[in-house]
């Protein structure tokens, strides 16, 4: 007879977030003067070349998109997570909504200057992508949705439109090397890289 596991011993819990460890992506917008504005995110998922973007409703970055459907999502790698985090305070909201003024925010306007990161022109959108980040992807925005039950957040549709990666992460023409490439992680608002390498899915191409 298989012999049953025991369960392991659980707890109902209420957590004030549900950041159970994603990618850290810096997504760059264009302002109104066509200055680029930067935006840490933690919440984002991709299907093919659709890219799943979370965003809050009265921050700068939706303001952008929802006039200018264009971005660029940056990848940054564990290597750059004190850049990201001198951007966590800041907003390009002006004035700054009160309930960040509470969180502790504050406006900057020249988010490039704050993080300490390089700019470097995009080939098929107008915001600028970031030079440090080794995965820079262009995208358009093809829908904007905010759910009925979660009216503080939209859902963002963007289709990716050019890839550009480092050179020291990539295996042939066309495939990520990941024994060289580790996303940044947000794990319940810590920052890891990934661990060890444990094995691969059999439809690997690599």
């Amino acid at each position: 007879m298989k012999k049953i596991a025991q369960a392991r011993e659980t707890k109902m819990i209420e957590p004030k977030i549900l950041y159970y460890g994603t990618p850290v992506i810096l997504l760059n917008t264009l302002n109104e003067d066509d200055t680029v504005n930067i935006s840490p995110i933690s919440s984002s998922w991709a299907l093919g070349d659709c890219i799943i973007i979370g965003l809050g409703v009265d921050g700068k970055a939706l303001e952008n998109l929802t006039r200018h459907p264009e971005c660029v999502i940056n990848v940054p790698d564990p290597s750059l997570w004190e850049n990201v985090e001198r951007l966590a305070h800041y907003t390009g909201k002006h004035p700054v909504p009160d309930y960040k003024i509470n969180s502790g925010f504050r406006f900057e306007k020249d988010k490039y200057h704050a993080s300490g990161l390089t700019p470097i022109p995009s080939t098929l959108v107008k915001p600028t992508r970031i030079s440090e980040c080794p995965l820079q992807i262009e995208a358009k925005v093809k829908d904007i949705r905010i759910p009925d039950y979660s009216p503080q957040f939209a859902i963002v549709e963007t289709q990716s439109i050019q890839v550009h990666a480092h050179k020291d992460i990539l295996i042939g023409e066309n495939h990520i090397n990941p024994n060289q490439w580790s996303p940044l992680i947000y794990n319940f608002r810590h920052y890891f890289s990934l661990g060890e390498h444990l094995g691969k899915t059999f439809r690997a191409e690599i």
